[in-house]
């Protein structure tokens, strides 16, 4: 088992790149969730703002992740200032796509389903919805503008 997954870790596959970036994704997403529930705990700032930082903080691990994890098999020989720029850039366009897909799913969610005990529910599923439609963006850019050869 340990061997196959070394196999998968390394594989240049596409199918495996994508894999690996699904569990960064992941990952992410639950960096994501905790810290929009810690700060949404604190009650400083709204829920927009809130989302915001946590979606921010997410990016910046996922970076990191994507870079030496994921595409750790592309030598992109750029500064690593240059490829966080373009990284938060590429996701930066995919975390307003999230955030739309995150309020507009809120929203219908909250009407389908009364708001008490399921808020948390219908919130961690929001961000879920988002999330997924920011993985799928996301991925074809960083794989042909962050992380290219």
């Amino acid at each position: 088992m340990i061997k196959l997954f070394n196999r998968f870790k390394n594989s240049p596959s596409s199918i495996a790149v994508f894999f690996r970036f699904a569990g960064v994704g992941l990952c992410i997403s639950i960096i994501d969730i905790t810290l929009l529930y810690f700060l949404k705990e604190i009650d400083i700032f709204n829920l927009f703002f809130n989302r915001s930082i946590s979606l921010s903080t997410s990016i910046l691990f996922g970076y990191f992740l994507n870079r030496y994890f994921t595409f750790h098999h592309i030598e992109i020989g750029r500064a690593l200032w240059d490829s966080i720029i373009r990284h938060f850039s590429v996701h930066a366009v995919g975390g307003i796509i999230n955030m739309l897909i995150f309020l507009i799913s809120l929203s219908l969610l909250k009407k389908i389903f009364f708001e008490g005990i399921l808020f948390e529910l219908i919130l961690a599923v929001a961000v879920i919805f988002g999330g997924i439609t920011g993985l799928t963006f996301n991925f074809f850019f960083s794989k042909k503008i962050v992380f290219d050869n």
